[in-house]
């Protein structure tokens, strides 16, 4: 009988991270997992398309065997085989996180047997994700830390509703060695203010707002484009602290860039080593690496909390939380 680790999709946040998670770790061990309850504490429970997506990037990439995958499903169950390098065509559907399906890519990767090469449509920057100028400069940089390998290039930029966003992602095996983040001085902030089928003065303002609240030298990019969908948006950066907004109809380009703006500043001031977002990407990668990973965050959210709850299935007491000094701390399995 083949061992099963169960992972209960309605625990804490119960979203869609629970799952990439598990997925992840089901291919990066060799062990068996079935996920149920999958996104229940969500207006429409069950896989999502850009859920289905993700999974079957995984199943390609580790030769997997999958049952119930399929839009609305809340069960599936993943049998996953060897992992290899691949190259990948992935289309999400309209406006499906692009930056969601490399959650579930990133850590696969880097244990497989050569490199892993992607290419996704869908959106680059929608609600309820990372935008992919965060994952590329913030997360991506606490991995390259930690010694992960992974360039992601922005091709052309998708938004809510159409999507049509186009990026390519490039990993290598990687040897992951746990970390002490420290908090960084910030020295300067980086940026970029984009829009696309808009005025190029909606992204300069985006750019002013948020500058004209940073007590900071700021290099923020303005970048304006023409493609398939309409929006905007602005990434703020500094080390393992970053702040994002999204534009909107009826939106003020000011208050995009303001909110953005106050979003890095609540993690520049929270004193802490890394911000709520990265702080809870980086831990399945500390999980895998050798030796401790050890960071403060600006905030204990839930989703750091189902994270640990997922690792600690696979690896048990990996992770702990401390909640009162906002201090997360990983033994990392070795694994990478």
């Amino acid at each position: 009988m083949i061992k099963m680790i169960k992972i209960d999709g309605s625990y804490g946040e119960g979203g869609g991270q629970i799952l990439r998670t598990a997925i992840a770790l089901s291919c990066i061990t060799g062990e068996a997992v079935e996920v149920y309850n999958i996104r229940a504490n969500r207006p429409k429970p069950g896989l999502a398309m850009q859920h289905v997506k993700g999974i079957e990037a995984a199943r390609e990439i580790a030769n997997a065997k999958v049952e119930g995958l399929k839009k609305g499903s809340t069960k599936i169950t993943f049998f996953p085989g060897k992992v290899k390098g691949k190259q990948l065509k992935i289309d999400v559907g309209t406006a499906g996180s692009v930056t969601l399906i490399l959650q579930v890519i990133s850590p696969i990767s880097m244990v497989a047997e050569r490199e892993v090469e992607v290419f996704i449509k869908g959106g680059t920057d929608v609600n309820w994700s990372p935008p992919v100028d965060y994952m590329k400069n913030v997360t991506f940089y606490g991995l390259k830390r930690m010694g992960g390998k992974a360039e992601l290039l922005v091709l052309e930029r998708g938004y809510y509703p159409k999507g049509g966003g186009k990026v390519r992602a490039f990993f290598e095996p990687s040897k992951l060695l746990g970390l002490e983040f420290k908090p960084e001085k910030v020295k300067v902030v980086k940026g970029v203010s984009h829009c696309q089928n808009l005025p190029a003065h909606v992204a300069e303002r985006q750019a002013k707002s948020a500058k004209e609240l940073l007590p900071f030298e700021t290099e923020i990019e303005i970048e304006v484009r023409k493609g398939i969908s309409t929006g905007s948006g602005i990434t703020l950066w500094c080390g393992l602290i970053g702040g994002s907004s999204l534009g909107e109809k009826g939106k003020k380009a000011e208050v995009v860039g303001r909110e953005a703006a106050n979003r890095f500043l609540e993690g520049v001031n929270s004193k802490a080593a890394l911000d709520e977002w990265v702080g809870d990407q980086i831990m399945v990668f500390a999980s895998i690496a050798s030796g401790v990973t050890k960071y403060t965050v600006s905030k204990i959210t839930m989703h750091q909390i189902s994270n640990a709850y997922v690792i600690n299935k696979f690896f048990d007491n990996c992770v702990k939380i401390d909640e009162e000094k906002r201090e997360i701390l990983i033994r990392g399995a070795g694994i990478t």
